[in-house]
């Protein structure tokens, strides 16, 4: 006899409201400050002893323990064991390539002015060649809705004008943020800034955002729209939080995350669960879309925080070092602060001294900081993991399942 799936699909765990350093902790068995500080009694191999101090499982440890309550919260009984260990993960590009065929041609269509001038600065990062990392996130995602959601076949129009909008919310940030930061490389080009000059910059990042707010209103669903709404208020709140920063360690690490999502994971996470929005109206759901966006989206940024210590210039499309050149302390510096005090007088000073930034990264070649922060980008990962696998399985959704490996394995 066929069970409902409504007793298979949701876990008995208690609420997963906790903060990302509380998450942790609880898994790790430890505590906030055993985490940032690094305390603790350490046993095991030197490696482990490494992990260990971070409160951390070191990878052996990580292997060797039996499904974890992290990942696996104590469930009832559960009918589709096998969700997708019998065939190969599908890869999320390839599945998301059909509904993402025409996404530049649309965005172009939306930025359609008579001005020759404008129209090349609006195109000129449209041009096909970007990874639309985001648009991709938020199809599969609109298809594993709609799969959970019994309705097969296309998405929904407002379903993938929200991919569309994603896509020219971001890059619309991209050039505010490389007029403020003085950057002069964006994806292995030069910034528009410094090709038309700060002011154009300025007035085509301005019109990419207003075009993309029409195409939001034409959806017409008022839901949708205070969703979206939401992530250009967290964009200009997380560049504020990124001007400042935090003189208590611990306070110093959760503005840092704070930061984070506002600036990069707000956008996936508030997309996710507008496409969710659309073709359900369970507010349960609504929250498993907003959870995998924000985990993937904030793992995604401590990936490219690390990648701005270990990659080359070439394979990022941007110089490397940026972020310290630029007077920001990322991951990998906040955690190197706990074994080189020394970075706590340049952070406060935002490297702004002789010699700062160049300290600064031998200190954190020297340090944890790198696999301490790729460690904590696959915490989220794995929650993110959590809270996907709640949806009805399909190809879309083992498709985000495989995403999270992707996200950690980039090397651009």
């Amino acid at each position: 006899m066929a069970l409902p799936w409504r007793h298979c699909w949701r876990w008995a765990s208690g609420s997963t409201r906790t903060s990302l350093l509380e998450t942790i902790c609880c898994f790790n068995g430890g505590s906030a400050t055993s985490l940032l500080r690094g305390t603790g009694t350490a046993t095991g191999s030197g490696n482990e002893v490494r992990f260990h101090r971070a409160g951390l499982l070191s990878p052996r440890q990580k292997v060797n323990q039996h499904k974890s309550r992290f990942l696996y919260p104590t469930p009832k009984p559960c009918y589709c064991k096998k969700i997708h260990s019998d065939a190969k993960l599908e890869d999320p590009f390839t599945l998301a390539q059909k509904d993402l065929n025409h996404l530049y041609d649309d965005i172009k269509k939306e930025l359609f002015v008579s001005k020759s001038e404008l129209k090349s600065i609006c195109d000129y990062y449209f041009d096909g060649k970007g990874k639309a990392f985001r648009p991709m996130i938020v199809v599969l995602m609109a298809r594993a809705c709609n799969s959970h959601s019994s309705r097969d076949g296309d998405l929904l129009p407002g379903q993938r004008s929200i991919a569309m909008i994603s896509e020219m919310i971001h890059t619309a940030s991209l050039v505010h943020d490389d007029v403020i930061d003085g950057s002069d490389k964006r994806r292995g080009k030069t910034t528009i800034n410094e090709v038309w000059g700060e002011r154009k910059a300025i007035l085509a990042g301005d019109f990419i955002l207003s075009a993309a707010s029409v195409a939001l209103a034409r959806i017409g669903n008022n839901t949708v729209v205070s969703v979206l709404s939401q992530v250009t208020e967290d964009l200009v709140r997380g560049e504020f939080m990124q001007l400042g920063s935090k003189e208590n360690e611990k306070e110093r690490f959760k503005h840092y995350l704070d930061k984070t999502f506002k600036k990069t994971a707000s956008l996936i996470a508030n997309s996710c669960k507008a496409v969710s929005i659309l073709v359900n109206s369970d507010p349960e759901v609504h929250e498993i879309a907003f959870q995998y966006g924000r985990n993937v989206g904030i793992a995604f940024q401590l990936v490219d925080d690390v990648l701005d210590f270990t990659a080359c210039a070439s394979q990022l499309g941007k110089p490397s070092a940026t972020d310290l050149k630029l007077g920001l302390a990322t991951g990998p510096v906040l955690f190197a602060c706990q074994q080189f005090p020394e970075l706590q007088g340049m952070i406060m000073r935002r490297f702004s001294s002789s010699g700062d930034v160049a300290r600064a990264w031998q200190y954190v070649q020297e340090s944890e900081g790198v696999d301490q922060t790729n460690y904590l980008a696959q915490h989220y990962c794995q929650e993110a993991i959590r809270q996907i696998s709640l949806l009805r399985p399909s190809l879309e959704r083992d498709a985000l399942i495989r995403l999270t490996q992707m996200v950690l394995t980039r090397d651009k």
